[in-house]
This record gives C-alpha cells, structure tokens and sequence, in this order.
C-alpha cells in the first residue's frame, strides 16, 4: 500500500478530499499529469481500496446539530459476542458519529451530535443506555470545535 502513495498519488488524495467532483482533467493539471495517467491512479487506488467511495459532506451546524458531547461507556460484559451485540447496536444510532474502541478505563468512546442538551438526553435514555451490554456511561459536552477536518495526507 505504500508504494501506493507516492508524492503524485498524495496530491491527488488531497485534492480529491477539497473536492470529489473535481473532474479527471482538472485534477490532472493540478498534479502536474494528464489525465490518463491520473485516471488510472485514481482507478489504482480505488481498486486497493485506499479510496473507499465519495459521498457529500453536510454541515452539521447547518443542519442544527449544534451539540456535540462524548460519551465513554463501560461494558459489564467484554466477550466479543457482548462486544459484537453493543457494536451492532450502536451503528444503529443515527445520533452517533463516531464510536471507537479504546483502551484504558473505559471500553468505548462514542461522538453524539444532537440539536441540544434536551435533545441529548432523549438520544442517551432511549437509544445509548438501551444498548446491550452497556455498564455505566460518562459524558463530555464540547464547548467548541479547535480543529475538525477530513484527514488529509502528507
């Protein structure tokens, strides 16, 4: 995969990254290519599955999802049958952007968006503490985003 991503190939990713729908010719000129030779990286790479698919981006903040708290959970149950129940669950949840499994005191970070703290609390009584397996919870409620971008490579 890393021969994959060479200096000409991370130009590309990032540019594809601002912009998806940038068309071959355009995005040839801006890496320095024409297009046949940029086509066919983008075709390599989608093919080694180092470009996954292309999607639109909303604003959330557009789409009045202001609120943006981290919940830790702690699992009474850490068998990966319990884990896989809980992973299930949890992709179902429209509300959460992000879920990760960590390491440390807790067994799962998970990222809520949602319009406010009321509308926070109904996502986490009737959807996140209903997960199975779930033990305990503890939330964080972003004041402010720093930094939140698409990574980009370098």
């Amino acid at each position: 995969m890393s021969d994959l991503l060479d200096p000409i190939n991370r130009k590309i990713l990032a540019e594809l990254l601002a912009n998806a729908r940038i068309p071959m010719s355009e995005l040839a000129a801006r890496v320095g290519l024409s297009k046949t030779p940029v086509t066919q990286r983008v075709r390599q790479m989608e093919e080694a599955g180092l470009i996954t698919g292309y999607r639109a981006m909303l604003s959330p903040m557009k789409l009045g999802l202001t609120h943006v708290t981290y919940v830790e959970v702690k699992m009474s149950d850490t068998r990966q049958s319990a884990l896989d129940k809980f992973n299930a669950g949890v992709r179902n949840i429209p509300e959460v952007e992000e879920c990760y499994m960590i390491a440390g005191g807790y067994d799962y970070l998970i990222k809520v968006r949602s319009r406010d703290m009321v509308h926070f609390r109904q996502i986490m009584a009737e959807k996140i503490s209903a997960l199975p397996g779930l033990h305990a919870t503890s939330s964080f409620v972003s004041m402010e985003a720093v930094v939140e971008h698409n990574w980009t490579p370098t």
